[in-house]
């Protein structure tokens, strides 16, 4: 397993320097057409602060909109017992810290990096996944860890959010000059302008090829780290029907996108296929500690309420 890291940790790299150029170039791109030579200076400059402040205030605004509260050891020994096993057989070099988020929705989600990483666990998973489910799940937030895809990812969308703020101050450029383009007293680089119309397009692509793959590593690791796929595929085929019946409230008529690479993940029927193919071929594993029945005595969930940037739980 340790050399199929260190080519993940190679891909990750490859992958980080592709978008921190794509983000940079779409920086200087939108600074060149606003502002000339020195406005593309100026956007390469706020690009690289951005790509070094943005992670950490990142992990913590999303912390803090979800209400999240850390889970500490004392409060849960058994689940952090399976934590630190997993963190182990991972090699991590720090157990990841378990937050709880108080919303129904049946969701667990990780921020972070290698060194410091929270595991965000909603109280509807809790409530919902057998200990042996939760197991899964927790193996394949470990897994995500362990292939440092939380940076990739992470960038990922910041280029894809970072490209839409552009491409909206180009068109914002584009309409205000308008008169002068009439008359003729001004011009514009097209093939600028069109780059930047459709980059936020490209890059949310680009985001959701990244997302898609990794799934799948981190089932396949999961399976390894906790020596039981059949665990992380009943999780998930749990997970993919709360989530359809939470879409159906909010949303009715919400379905998988298509096609297949409008989506933010793989298919769970694939996962599920995958992941049973090998549970049948895997060697059998030393056992893991269960993560118990934890139920924090919080506050309770609530309801989803509608956000300008979308639907919050």
């Amino acid at each position: 397993m340790p050399s199929a890291w260190n080519r993940h940790r190679l891909t990750n790299r490859l992958q980080t320097l592709a978008l921190v150029g794509v983000m940079l170039g779409i920086c200087a791109l939108a600074g060149q057409m606003l502002l000339g030579r020195m406005g593309l200076w100026l956007a390469l400059g706020f690009g690289t602060a951005a790509l070094l402040l943005e992670p950490a205030a990142a992990a913590r605004l999303t912390l803090r909109l979800y209400r999240a509260q850390p889970i500490a050891p004392q409060q849960a020994p058994q689940l952090w017992a399976l934590l630190r096993q997993l963190a182990e057989r991972a090699g991590l070099p720090s157990v990841p810290q378990p937050y709880y988020v108080p919303s129904a929705v049946v969701n667990a989600f990780t921020i972070g990096n290698r060194r410091r990483a929270v595991i965000a666990l909603t109280d509807g998973l809790l409530r919902t996944l057998t200990p042996r489910e939760l197991t899964g799940v927790l193996a394949h937030e470990v897994a995500h860890i362990a292939h440092e895809d939380l940076r990739v990812l992470g960038l990922a969308d910041y280029v894809s959010r970072l490209t839409g703020m552009f491409a909206l101050a180009g068109q914002m450029m584009l309409l205000l000059a308008l008169p002068w383009l009439a008359t003729g007293l001004a011009q514009v680089y097209w093939p600028g302008l069109l780059l930047l119309a459709f980059s936020p397009q490209l890059a949310m692509l680009l985001q959701l090829g990244l997302s898609r793959v990794r799934e799948f590593d981190a089932d396949q690791t999961a399976a390894q780290l906790s020596g039981d796929p059949e665990g992380l595929a009943l999780a998930l085929a749990k997970i993919e029907r709360s989530a359809r019946n939470w879409r159906s409230w909010l949303l009715p008529g919400w379905g998988e996108a298509e096609p297949s690479w409008l989506r933010t993940h793989p298919p769970t029927a694939e996962r599920i296929r995958r992941l049973r193919e090998l549970a049948a071929s895997m060697p059998p594993a030393s056992a893991l500690p269960s993560p118990g029945d934890y139920r924090p005595p919080m506050s309770p969930p609530r309801p989803a309420r509608w956000h300008w940037g979308g639907f919050w739980h």
